[in-house]
């Protein structure tokens, strides 16, 4: 198995997958209201092939399998924990058009026009070499191939982006960066994408419910623990309390739950 991408290949073997892994249904609560978004826009077919690019711990693959039931749907991504979830889910829903293989889908030597459709929930923002990884993507589609995936758009006056402010600030990164804002301006997607051989690029914002926890406390103590904000804030009490009063008036309905925004990019192979 070749990896170009080390550094994000160790954070999601090691911690950050794990969490992810240990954690898969919170996180779906967290990211699945942007699921029809995704899979209406790839407008997959029932005879169709589906790859899901950073496919985690497979929801979003499962759901495709389901509606290409005539076809299959493929997950990849470098997280050995999450594709062990990602298979173990997909055998307790009984979905047999569906595999999961780990690899670095910037070399992954996928066959050519091996697939009808590409798609991707938040897992397209971190490549060493977007241009390279788009373009390997773009070689393992059909001619006229569909690529959709939705990227993280600026936090700026969204109810996260509130959240996170009462952290204490950090270095803003920039676009370029290979994090999960490095996709959130269109000019440079359209810029990546037509560069990797895409034609018909276009963006458009979407928002959706998030459901972050059961109460602030809930919240709180998982956002204390994720990734980024632990990679960046550490994991002490005080991170918690913060967290805790600024998630404090999103607490309705029995939940924690944030508005959240993204971007959904379609393309043609």
């Amino acid at each position: 198995m070749e990896i170009v991408n080390t550094h994000q290949a160790e954070a999601w073997n090691g911690y950050e997958g794990r969490h992810w892994a240990d954690h898969h249904a919170r996180y779906d609560a967290m990211n699945g209201g942007f699921n029809e978004f995704l899979l209406d826009g790839a407008a997959i077919g029932p005879r169709d092939r589906v790859l899901d690019i950073g496919c985690g711990n497979g929801q979003v693959t499962r759901l495709a399998a389901r509606r290409a039931g005539l076809g299959a749907a493929t997950g990849v991504d470098l997280s050995g924990p999450m594709l062990a979830r990602a298979r173990s889910l997909a055998a307790e829903e009984g979905v047999a058009n569906v595999t999961f293989e780990q690899g670095d889908v910037q070399v992954y030597p996928f066959g050519d026009d091996a697939f009808d459709v590409a798609i991707s929930r938040v897992g397209v923002m971190f490549f060493a070499d977007p241009v390279a990884a788009f373009g390997n993507v773009r070689r393992a589609l059909r001619a006229d191939g569909r690529l959709a995936f939705l990227a993280m758009a600026p936090l700026g006056g969204t109810d996260l982006g509130t959240v996170l402010a009462a952290l204490p600030p950090l270095p803003e990164p920039a676009i370029g960066e290979h994090g999960p804002l490095s996709l959130s301006d269109p000019d440079r997607v359209r810029e990546i994408l037509e560069g990797a051989g895409f034609r018909d690029v276009a963006a458009r914002r979407v928002e959706a419910g998030q459901i972050f926890g059961r109460d602030a406390d809930d919240a709180a103590r998982f956002l204390a623990d994720w990734g980024p904000i632990r990679y960046n804030h550490g994991d002490g009490d005080e991170v918690f309390q913060t967290l805790r009063v600024a998630v404090k008036p999103f607490e309705r309905g029995g939940a924690v739950r944030l508005r959240g925004t993204s971007w959904l990019v379609k393309a043609r192979a």
